[in-house]
């Protein structure tokens, strides 16, 4: 799924990104040395680093290019695992036994040398269970590649869209179990980051999968310091992908956390439906999953029919009508209406809890329900948003 073209940030004009990137810290992020020393200000005020709290910055290892060439066998397209707006991905082995992800930027497409510098950055400087470890990077010359560990099972989009014959379809217990490790991801950037990290291309092609399913996050080159101090938004040009943008951030530029929210309940619808984002091979009126869920989204005697047929049935109504109100308080166009991150993890945790338990006493989907008090959503009960 491509990206919005026409706000695409050009070499030379970066200005969108000069807010948040000390200049003279720029040529030292990818130094020679094998360090990630940047000093990363928040709305332009130097000194301001981004950090976690009580968390280390880990160091990210500088490859040659020839490392990395030997490392993919020569980029073979036997290696290749995928493409993106950044470039392509290749599997590898390093010399020292870790098979590894390497991202090859891609000179003549639509991101650049900053989302470059803005991945490094961050992921050198973030640290959490549900986002992707960057083990290192290469700057030689014009060449621009980063190195992560591997996901075996790659992203939710793999599993989630497009099902082969054969392929066994994810289950609403682990759909759930993936919202919950997207939204632990999620609340670590707004919550333990400081000062908080906008996300900006939260989508299923970025949420990557191990064997168990558990979830890291991935590719932060869009990602934006959030506002500090009386500030309330920050203002950028408009940068993410299409189908997943919170609408007054698609129509104004102000950025807020609440614009992460948005993009997190497309997901949710994407897990619930089992449809793209934007699929254009849809006849007219359903290409917009948003768009075409309204109707569903108001009316709980249709909950049910906006569920992705290949689940067939095996889910308790009670666990679908309440992750059907979580979704659809994030899909909100009012930003404030929409409820906090840390919210949406306490809600979404009892979701799956509850749901596993179903699974493991083979409770089926006519099972009756009742809202526990634990599913308050800032101060808004389930059971009220979805009456």
């Amino acid at each position: 799924m491509s990206c919005f073209p026409c706000t695409r940030p050009r070499l030379k004009d970066v200005r969108d990104y000069d807010e948040d990137i000390d200049p003279k810290s720029t040529d030292s992020s990818v130094g020679k040395k094998g360090k990630a020393n940047v000093n990363v200000s928040a709305s332009g005020k130097k000194g301001s680093s981004v950090r976690a709290k009580g968390k280390e910055s880990n160091v990210a290892r500088s490859f040659t290019f020839k490392e990395l060439a030997m490392v993919t066998q020569n980029f073979r397209e036997a290696n290749l695992i995928g493409e993106g707006g950044f470039g392509s991905v290749y599997k590898g082995r390093l010399e020292s036994g870790p098979i590894v992800a390497v991202k090859q930027l891609n000179l003549e497409g639509l991101q650049g040398n900053q989302e470059f510098i803005v991945e490094v950055l961050m992921l050198s400087l973030l640290h959490h269970p549900n986002l992707v470890n960057l083990i290192g990077y290469c700057a030689d010359g014009d060449q621009r590649l980063l190195v992560y560990e591997f996901m075996p099972m790659g992203s939710l989009e793999n599993h989630l869209f497009d099902v082969e014959p054969g392929q066994r379809p994810l289950s609403w217990t682990t759909r759930l179990k993936i919202a919950v490790g997207a939204a632990h991801g999620l609340e670590y950037l707004h919550c333990k980051a400081n000062p908080p990290v906008i996300y900006r291309d939260l989508k299923s092609s970025n949420i990557l999968l191990d064997n168990d399913f558990n979830v890291k996050l991935s590719d932060f080159g869009l990602a934006k310091l959030g506002p500090v101090g009386d500030n309330t938004h920050v203002s950028t040009r408009v940068m993410g992908t299409y189908g997943y943008c919170a609408p007054e951030y698609a129509m104004s530029g102000k950025l807020t956390l609440k614009s992460d929210i948005y993009s997190f309940g497309v997901v949710l619808l994407e897990l619930i439906t089992g449809r793209k984002a934007i699929d254009c091979t849809k006849k007219p009126g359903e290409q917009n999953l948003v768009t075409w869920s309204r109707p569903y989204l108001k009316d709980r005697r249709k909950f049910a029919q906006m569920v992705d047929p290949l689940l067939e049935g095996q889910f308790s109504a009670r666990s679908l009508h309440h992750a059907v109100a979580i979704t659809s308080m994030c899909l909100q166009e009012q930003a404030s209406f929409r409820p906090l991150i840390s919210d949406i993890v306490m809600a979404l945790e009892y979701l799956a809890s509850q749901a596993a338990d179903d699974s493991r006493k083979g409770r089926s989907h006519s099972r009756t329900s009742s809202s526990p008090s634990q599913l308050d959503v800032r101060k808004q009960g389930l059971e009220n948003s979805i009456s």
